[in-house]
């Protein structure tokens, strides 16, 4: 299909939040595949809480949860987020959003003799999202585990 370079086109406001979330929960698997930890200031409110509690972590406001992942990820040098199914639904006001999406995160767990053992979580991030001057955030993150293998 060929557009007029001088043609505008404008997305409705609900599909645009919705591609708007979905770069928030691309940001976030990517700061956790890459430790690039101040990358999830990007993705969360200074004032959220965050629960990994089902997969082994820990439950506690965002800035707790960022400096524990910077020292507890890294045992898993090698991680990889795959990301499925997400659901949205905007709020009345379009200002809030209840999120899901199915996860698939196998991670590799060092075991000295250089191969390795693979760790895999598969479950749902649940997020309570808002809308905020710089963009969408994340102010409550629930890691629901379906399953795992490996541990």
């Amino acid at each position: 299909m060929q557009t007029d370079s001088n043609a505008s086109v404008t997305i409705p406001a609900p599909i645009l939040a919705r591609l708007e979330i979905t770069d928030v929960l691309t940001r976030y698997t990517r700061a956790i595949d890459t430790g690039e930890w101040d990358l999830l200031d990007q993705v969360f409110t200074p004032d959220a809480e965050i629960d990994y509690t089902e997969t082994g972590g820990i439950a506690d406001r965002f800035e707790v949860v960022k400096a524990w992942l910077g020292e507890n990820l890294p045992i898993f040098p090698q991680r990889q987020h795959l990301l499925g199914q997400v659901s949205v639904e905007l709020s009345e006001t379009g200002e809030e959003a209840q999120v899901a999406a199915y996860f698939y995160n196998p991670m590799v767990l060092p075991t000295g003799d250089g191969r390795g053992m693979v760790v895999e979580f598969g479950g749902i991030y649940h997020h309570a999202m808002v809308r905020t001057p710089a963009g969408w955030r994340s102010r409550r993150l629930h890691e629901q585990l379906v399953w795992k293998r490996g541990l």
